[in-house]
């Protein structure tokens, strides 16, 4: 996948674009995984049903399919964990950068008195 998503990104508003245009495209690259798993599973079951030898001798391929479509999954949103925690590390960082004054101070709130 993409391992330097954030590299040379640094306002939030980018960061936050290309964050979502990762999740979207990962979540749809899932989505499709697991659609053609429920087809695999759907041809699976049918074939056991079936107890006919070439359909029941054909599943052990389906199955090696489903367990790699299960692995690329499993792959996908690890990434899409790494991504996540990039992002929040970049935000963070944006955010710290963001409260220091020019002088170098930090741009801490002040508590307004109760009065």
């Amino acid at each position: 996948m993409e391992d330097n998503l954030f590299s040379g990104i640094a306002n939030g508003p980018q960061i936050e674009a290309k964050v979502l245009e990762t999740f979207q495209k990962n979540f749809v690259q899932v989505q499709n995984i697991l659609d053609q798993n429920r087809v695999l599973i759907r041809e699976i079951n049918q074939n056991h049903e079936s107890k006919i030898p070439d359909n029941l001798s054909r599943n052990a391929g389906l199955i090696r399919e489903l367990n790699n479509n299960i692995r690329r999954v499993a792959e996908l949103y690890a990434n899409l964990s790494n991504s996540f925690a990039k992002s929040m590390e970049a935000s963070s960082e944006g955010e710290s950068a963001g409260t220091t004054k020019s002088d170098g101070t930090g741009g801490q709130k002040r508590n307004r008195s109760s009065d």
